[in-house]
């Protein structure tokens, strides 16, 4: 009973911690690795000549290897081991990347001309830039309300003290 009083309390603590600032704090770190994975995805998918899709293919999954590595190098060096540290990122960011990445592929899928602007093309980075303000506006929220359940990266922030 004393365990279940205590796990209750945690998670009270852990709600209350729940703040924009976290959440902000949350959804810049998913913004960082999502940017990462997908121009490092675009880049490779034009130099190899690809087609759209192969080339968004690779953007997004590129967005979340690099998305779960950030966190992954941040727990690891709080000494998880590997096996644990892999979960936390998974259990932290998954929700978070994927929203982002829907919401920023899908200024991109909409926007007239932007799939077919090549590296060069001042359009493929002015869309870029606006699909991933757009998603982390609409992302921010669902961090914050991960957080505020003791979800997302409020399993993350107890490793960083």
């Amino acid at each position: 009973m004393q365990h279940e009083a205590h796990a209750a309390h945690a998670h009270h603590e852990m709600a209350a911690a729940s703040t924009w600032a976290m959440a902000i704090r949350a959804t810049l770190h998913c913004l960082t690795g999502c940017a990462i994975g997908e121009v490092l995805g675009m880049v490779i998918g034009t130099a190899l000549g690809w087609s759209t899709v192969p080339t968004l293919i690779l953007a997004i999954a590129l967005a979340f290897f690099f998305g779960y590595a950030l966190t992954l190098r941040g727990v690891l060096k709080a000494g998880v081991d590997l096996r644990a540290a892999l979960k936390v990122a998974l259990a932290a960011d998954t929700l978070s990347i994927a929203v982002m990445e829907l919401v920023d592929n899908g200024v991109i899928v909409l926007w007239p001309g932007a799939m077919d602007a090549e590296l060069a093309d001042p359009l493929f980075w002015w869309v870029l830039a606006i699909a991933l303000t757009v998603a982390f506006v609409l992302t921010a929220p669902v961090n914050k309300w991960m957080i505020g359940r003791g979800k997302g990266h409020a399993v993350v922030h107890q490793y960083h003290h």
